[in-house]
């Protein structure tokens, strides 16, 4: 196999992953051992997530050995988990200015290391392996500084940006390539049981600190606005922003993607 990918159409992320490394750890030798720790002594980007996110994740609770066996038993039995974190990482690299590549967000960017601690918690949780879903996400919080509850459902392509202070309720649902960014909450409204979180719809920006209360649904490419307290249906395709928001503008784009967190003022 071959590290150098071709140019032309895009390498596939373990390619490009491991050209990277390779090339990283020759221009920084005190990283070396790290990178190949972590990625060049694998032969499957399902192995060196599974070791790279145990060494994370290990604490007096579970050691780095156990973590890493239930990382690739989850793996083992869900290969689209794989295929999620290789879209998340690409949707790392086209949105955030700050990525230079795929060796970013897979070595640094506490965002994607949360939120792929999270599929495997989720997974676990569907399995009725309840607590072991619960340390998982406890681990990612006290990491990473991102607490997602076990069951929230979240779809592929996703970036959390930054992602220190997110905070996703239980029964919260994000669709496909939204990017969430620092200070987000998508929570209750009070004690109430049952269905009580945010419903987001695909391609959602979710700009800095905003806050989605309820059992509420964000529409498709959506855009809500930095430092905003949602607290009612949001329409496909529209501008909101306030205390509470409220709509300012419809659009068509996709704002998950531009990552425009600007908005027209009235």
């Amino acid at each position: 196999m071959t590290d150098n990918p071709d140019i032309g159409a895009p390498p596939p992320v373990w390619t490009r992953l491991r050209f990277e490394a390779r090339a990283a750890a020759a221009d920084e030798p005190t990283m070396a051992s790290y990178i190949n720790a972590a990625i060049l002594s694998h032969e499957t980007l399902c192995q060196a997530l599974a070791f790279h996110l145990a060494e994370k994740l290990a604490g007096p609770e579970m050691g780095a050995q156990q973590v890493r066996h239930v990382i690739a038993s989850v793996y083992g039995n869900d290969c689209t988990l794989v295929e999620k974190a290789e879209a998340d990482m690409q949707a790392t690299l086209e949105r955030d200015p700050a990525c230079r590549g795929m060796l970013q967000p897979f070595l640094f960017f506490k965002g994607f290391l949360a939120l792929q601690t999270h599929r495997i918690a989720n997974n676990l949780w569907s399995q009725g392996r309840e607590t072991l879903a619960f340390q998982f996400q406890s681990r990612a919080s006290e990491k990473f500084g991102v607490d997602i509850h076990p069951a929230t459902q979240i779809g592929r392509g996703v970036m959390l940006d930054h992602a220190t202070g997110i905070t996703i309720g239980e029964t919260a649902v994000i669709g496909d390539n939204c990017s969430i960014m620092q200070g987000v909450t998508l929570g209750g409204t009070g004690k109430e049981v049952g269905d009580r979180h945010p419903k987001i719809g695909t391609g959602v920006l979710v700009s800095v600190g905003a806050k989605v209360l309820g059992n509420i649904h964000i529409g498709d490419e959506a855009k809500i606005a930095a430092g905003s307290v949602v607290l009612k249906n949001v329409p496909a395709r529209c501008t909101v922003a306030g205390i509470p928001a409220r709509q300012i503008a419809t659009f068509s784009g996709e704002p998950a993607r531009n990552m425009d967190q600007a908005f027209p003022e009235d």
